[in-house]
């Protein structure tokens, strides 16, 4: 299950799949990456921490999301295996849990094997796609989940990349239309609330380079939710939601955070 034949890697322009694989200290990027990479660093040099506490967060919303009975996630924007990956965390509480991971960078297709590790109870599957495309991804999910229960989708550091015009809000919309009551939606997202100015010249670098950035408000986050009860704490800085259920990111604390995450419930 993974979709139509990836196209050859392109590595004239950087991706944002294999710039976190930098900032994470990975090996999966190419000098495009690294280089685009440190023009966000000079720009503010907490940013591979804001990745791995992105990261972290959906290590905790899995874990409660899985602790609440969850046992079917579909996970968007997977990016380049990096471990403990979902499937993982999910399984070591629900070793019956099935998993989907979906993403369009051919390099993230290339290591998937990685990927489909799971307990021998669950189902672990991957899937070549793009979030642009969802009537694709509700398809290839069929095959693994079952879309008559709850279903948690998971997009992690990834609807910043879309934008308004792509029809951020109506992709989300379509993809939770396709899942039951009792379904759950994971996102963490950037936002340019706290840095307004660094935030400005980091979008247009990148959209020098190609790559498009879109900075949502919080009221343009939360609107992602719109229907969808907020699971308490609602919305927050990521390192704020649930911080008791994992382990702290060093240097979570010695700056500001620009970005939001929550969990919603379908009811």
């Amino acid at each position: 299950m993974t979709g139509p034949h990836p196209a050859e890697i392109d590595t004239s322009t950087p991706h944002p799949a294999r710039m976190y694989d930098w900032y994470l200290g990975g090996k999966d990027n190419y000098p495009v990456d690294e280089a685009m990479g440190r023009q966000m660093l000079a720009l503010d040099p907490r940013v591979p921490v804001m990745a791995r506490v992105n990261r972290a967060f959906m290590h905790r919303s899995v874990t409660w999301l899985a602790q609440h009975g969850v046992r079917q996630f579909l996970d968007i924007g997977t990016g380049i295996p990096t471990e403990p990956n979902l499937h993982q965390i999910a399984q070591r509480i629900v070793p019956d849990a099935r998993v989907v991971y979906c993403d369009n960078d051919p390099i993230v297709l290339a290591h998937a094997e990685a990927l489909l590790r799971g307990t021998d109870e669950g189902v672990t599957q991957y899937l070549q796609a793009d979030v642009r495309d969802p009537d694709a991804i509700v398809e290839g999910a069929r095959e693994v989940l079952d879309l008559d229960r709850p279903v948690a989708l998971s997009l992690i550091a990834l609807l910043h990349f879309v934008p308004d015009e792509d029809g951020a809000h109506e992709l989300v919309a379509r993809l939770l239309s396709e899942l039951p009551s009792g379904s759950y939606l994971v996102m963490t997202h950037a936002t340019a609330d706290f840095t307004p100015e660094e935030s400005e010249v980091a979008a247009g670098k990148l959209r020098a380079a190609g790559v498009t950035l879109a900075l949502r408000s919080r009221e343009e986050f939360t609107r992602f939710f719109d229907g969808l009860e907020l699971v308490e704490p609602g919305v927050r800085v990521p390192h704020q939601w649930h911080p008791e259920l994992g382990d702290p990111v060093p240097g979570q604390d010695d700056g500001i955070i620009p970005g939001y995450g929550a969990v919603g419930r379908k009811p």
